[in-house]
């Protein structure tokens, strides 16, 4: 990487000259490094102040330590590479023993004064080299690593499987367009390859590609260059897929196999288990995701749902429950009427064959026995209508419930279908 740099100064190799010009402290006092001069270390390295400034930049991003989705930021570590052209600092190689190259202070010269206009912290982790590397063409070369936090507007929809960019704006504070100009020096394809090569972290975001634009922005009567890094990354999401989808769809499962249980008590305290163990979830799914979203992100529609639909099968199974107390109340209030009740009734009356050869008494004893006929008859027509109404509420209550289940799996079916294809488009 570093080598590419070098080649910047497209330098050959040349002789060597007097034996006293063989030292770096010759050349600063040829350059005028060593005596503090402001021409040397505040004005613009130019002799003619209508020539800008051409600052060429590479930015590398070695690793990924924070993506804040609450605080919408975005922490990382990057290398900037930077190389501009110092007319100041021209010098012949043959006359100092071939020396094409030296370092000094970068207090020594003048730098580009270029920030990243979306960083909002970058005072911890600071690697920023004190040096200047000069090449005897007047190109000076400097590499700072920086540990950033910068702001970054996320979209949080199909989270965990989303994808963000983010981006770095570099942008001189002061220069204008007529004074600085701000240039990538090597394409995007290179930058991502190296950056990808380089990359210290294995977490859970993977770099997919680093691209450049550039644009003029008018401020105050002002136009300045900017060049923009656009940071394109991409969520792992194995942990969520682990800790928190299967988890929720395994609930859906159960509660789908619930539906099967004897038992109404049970079958309800264990739905209301799982509508408890759902509502736990979406709480941490709330400390994950920030409050501001402009959508519901997908994972957040999934958990709703399902809790949903376990709570409208709670209902459900309250309702068939209802149903089914009701035809167990009308089958224990059936009356009970037996020939045997008919029969001691038939005895208390003395209606026994003897007695109505002895009495002659015929017709009145049939008409109590018949009477008597009649009440058994009624009483097994109300036994009969009772036991057809419990059967009514039984059987009304299993079409329901079997009703639901149809609709139940159909509904969950649909979903899981439409929610795949909003996930995973083609």
């Amino acid at each position: 990487m570093y080598l590419c740099w070098l080649m910047f100064s497209l330098a050959s190799i040349g002789g060597v000259s007097a034996a006293g010009n063989c030292s770096y402290k010759r050349l600063f006092e040829h350059l005028g490094l060593g005596n503090d001069d402001i021409q040397m270390t505040s004005l613009r390295p130019v002799y003619n102040w209508r020539t800008p400034t051409e600052v060429f930049v590479d930015l590398f991003v070695t690793s990924i330590t924070e993506v804040n989705e609450k605080a919408q930021s975005f922490s990382t570590q990057v290398t900037i590479l930077r190389g501009w052209v110092n007319e100041f600092t021209l010098w012949n190689p043959k006359d100092f023993c071939g020396i094409k190259f030296c370092t000094i202070r970068k207090d020594s010269i003048w730098t580009p004064d270029i920030g990243i206009i979306e960083s909002i912290k970058t005072e911890y982790a600071r690697l920023e080299s004190p040096y200047v590397q000069l090449l005897s063409l007047g190109i000076a070369l400097t590499s700072d690593t920086l540990a950033l936090t910068t702001a970054c507007k996320m979209n949080l929809y199909l989270f965990p499987f989303d994808i963000q960019s983010c981006t770095l704006t570099l942008q001189s504070a002061l220069y204008s367009v007529e004074e600085l100009n701000i240039s990538p020096y090597s394409d995007a394809s290179f930058l991502t390859l190296n950056s990808q090569k380089a990359f210290q972290t294995q977490g859970e975001w993977e770099l997919l590609s680093i691209n450049t634009s550039e644009a003029n922005i008018s401020s105050n009567q002002n136009t300045q260059d900017q060049l923009t890094y656009k940071i394109t990354i991409k969520r792992r999401p194995l942990l969520y897929i682990v800790n928190f989808l299967i988890p929720v769809f395994y609930f859906l499962v159960l509660d789908v196999a619930s539906f099967f249980m004897d038992g109404g008590g049970e079958k309800l305290s264990f739905k209301v288990t799982l509508l408890l163990s759902i509502s736990v979830l979406l709480l941490i799914l709330n400390d994950m995701l920030p409050s501001t979203a402009n959508e519901i992100p997908l994972i957040g529609t999934y958990c709703s749902v399902i809790f949903t639909l376990i709570g409208i099968s709670i209902l459900e199974t309250i309702f068939v429950n209802y149903l089914m107390s009701k035809g167990e109340e009308a089958r224990s209030a059936a009356p009970v009427q037996t020939t045997a009740a008919v029969n001691d009734v038939v005895k208390d009356t003395n209606c026994s064959p003897e007695s109505v050869t002895e009495r002659n008494e015929e017709q009145s004893c049939s008409l109590i026995i018949l009477k008597q006929i009649l009440m058994e008859v009624r009483a097994t027509t109300h036994q009969n209508q009772d036991k057809n109404t419990s059967l009514s509420w039984t059987k009304v209550a299993k079409i329901i419930d079997i009703t639901f289940i149809c609709l139940y799996l159909i509904t969950v079916v649909v979903f899981i279908t439409v929610l795949c294809n909003a996930w995973f488009p083609e």
